[in-house]
């Protein structure tokens, strides 16, 4: 891959949570609602999300300059639920991208409850996010906002390294904690992987994202292993992608 020396250096272990907001601490209040059956918030929800997209759409396109490779292998799997694994490189971007990928369908994304500290978005990340809860008793909860979600057909997007770095070019470590709910509910998995090219005008770089799948749970194993087993194969994909990378717009140094 060319590199270029770049003004910007981010010194890191794996552990760095590299963005940051004002409300990063946020926890979730006791009362906190995962699933709304109210009819009017239902519709609340779709305008939002209506609105969030158009946004996402020129945002991605126009500010970002994203292609996304490969989106028709998810086409057969309108009618059920799926789960869409991505490298996380983009505080912004990496909200409005699986809108993208999704389309028509809706999409949910797993995220932190430091996400409730960004201002506007944090007030209404319910309408598209599951957020993670704080304690074992709100964990009941979140796992029923799933499994409806599965059951409606929604994609359920998941991104495992949990902290975003921004245009990072390769993947980073994570556990198999997260390919529990794909294996539990017996759905195929998806991987989309941001990778990074030099545009011929400007400093910062065009993306391409890659769409791969399904990889489907191995009932041949415990579930145990199947778990670790669908970790390990997204993870290579996801891996095998970034070869597709060549250009570094901020450079990463060990500490």
């Amino acid at each position: 891959m060319k590199s270029e020396l770049k003004k910007t250096i981010y010194y890191y272990s794996y552990t760095d949570d590299l963005v940051t907001n004002k409300g990063q601490t946020s926890q979730l209040p006791n009362n906190y609602k995962w699933l709304h059956h109210n009819i009017f918030y239902r519709g609340f929800g779709f305008i939002i999300f209506v609105i969030a997209r158009f946004i996402g759409v020129c945002y991605c396109k126009l500010c970002l300059h994203v292609t996304v490779k490969n989106k028709q292998i998810l086409k057969n799997y309108r009618k059920q639920g799926i789960f869409l694994y991505g490298n996380h490189t983009q505080a912004v971007g990496d909200v409005f991208v699986p809108m993208l990928i999704a389309y028509p369908k809706r999409s949910f994304t797993v995220a932190s409850a430091a996400n409730l500290g960004v201002p506007v978005v944090g007030k209404i990340i319910n309408f598209g996010g599951i957020v993670i809860p704080d304690t074992i008793r709100q964990m009941r909860y979140f796992n029923q906002a799933i499994i409806q979600r599965i059951n409606e057909n929604h994609p359920i997007v998941i991104f495992p390294e949990a902290h975003v770095w921004p245009y990072y070019t390769k993947i980073r470590p994570f556990t198999d904690t997260s390919f529990h709910y794909p294996v539990q509910n017996n759905v195929p998995s998806f991987c989309m992987t941001t990778t990074y090219q030099k545009r011929k005008h400007g400093n910062k770089p065009k993306i391409t994202v890659y769409v791969d799948g399904p990889f489907l749970p191995d009932e041949t194993l415990a579930k145990k292993a199947r778990q670790k087993k669908l970790c390990a194969d997204i993870y290579d994909c996801m891996v095998d992608r970034t070869k597709n990378n060549t250009y570094e717009y901020i450079k990463y140094q060990r500490q």
